[in-house]
C-alpha cells in the first residue's frame, strides 16, 4: 500500500522511515520525503532509525524538509543526543520532535521534544503518558525518576529485535497471539521469562 492508498482508506498520518538497502544520499532523502509529502493528504512524520535501515537523516537535512507543509514531525531514534540537539537548534521551532527510543524520552523532551512514539506504551500506556505529563507539568525530577524505573523493562523489550518482545508481551496480556512472520521468530524463553518478571514487577497480570 502506498501513501495515496493509505490516505484513501482512512489513515490519520504517515510515519515514513529512511530507505534500506538502497542507501541514498542526503539529497536523495530530501527528494524522497518531499515526493511522499506532496502525495499525502495526511500529516507526515519522518522516522530516523539508522540502526534498522542503515541510513541516517542528518540534522542539516531536516532544514529544507521542515518547510514542507505536510511534514509535521520527526520520530528521532538515532540515539545520538548531540545530533538531536543540533536538529532541535535547526528546526525545533518549525517541526515537532518525538523520542523514538523509550530510554530517551526525558532527555529529548529536555531539548524541546514533544513526547515519544513508543514501544513501552503498548504495555504500560499510563506510565508512559505519566513520564510526559510530569515533565510538561514542571516535575522534571519526577519524570526522570519514572523514566529510570522503566529502564530494565525497556531493555527487556529490546533484548531481541523489535517487535519480537513486545509481541510476546502483548500476547501475555491477552491482546494477540504470540506469532511473528519470518525472518522473525518467537522470543527465546530465557529472555521472555526476564521480561515477564519485570512486567509483573510493574503490576501487570502476566
Amino acid at each position: 500500500m502506498d501513501d495515496k492508498e493509505a490516505c484513501s482508506v482512512g489513515c490519520d498520518g504517515m510515519l515514513v522511515c529512511t530507505p534500506y538497502y538502497n542507501k541514498t544520499t542526503q539529497n536523495g532523502l530530501i527528494e524522497m520525503f518531499n515526493v511522499i509529502a506532496d502525495a499525502s493528504t495526511k500529516p507526515v512524520i519522518l522516522y530516523n532509525v539508522p540502526s534498522r535501515t542503515g541510513v541516517a537523516i542528518e540534522p542539516e537535512t531536516y532544514i529544507p524538509l521542515a518547510e514542507h507543509p505536510m511534514i509535521c514531525g520527526i520520530k528521532e531514534a538515532n540515539g545520538d543526543i548531540s545530533k538531536i540537539a543540533k536538529t532541535m537548534n535547526y528546526v525545533g521551532d518549525k517541526i515537532a520532535v518525538y523520542s523514538g527510543n523509550d530510554d530517551q524520552i526525558v532527555p529529548i523532551m529536555s531539548l524541546g521534544g514533544q513526547g515519544v512514539i513508543s514501544v513501552l506504551s503498548n504495555i504500560l500506556p499510563a506510565k508512559t503518558v505519566e513520564i510526559c505529563d510530569r515533565f510538561f507539568a514542571g516535575d522534571v525530577a519526577g519524570a526522570a525518576k519514572l523514566q529510570l524505573q522503566m529502564v530494565p523493562l525497556v531493555n527487556a523489550l529490546f533484548s531481541e529485535v523489535n517487535p519480537i518482545p513486545v509481541k510476546a508481551a502483548m500476547a501475555a496480556l491477552g491482546y494477540c497471539e504470540n506469532r511473528v512472520r519470518l525472518p522473525l521468530v518467537p522470543m527465546e524463553k530465557a529472555h521472555e521469562e526476564v521480561m515477564l518478571k519485570l512486567m509483573r514487577e510493574q503490576g501487570l497480570d502476566v
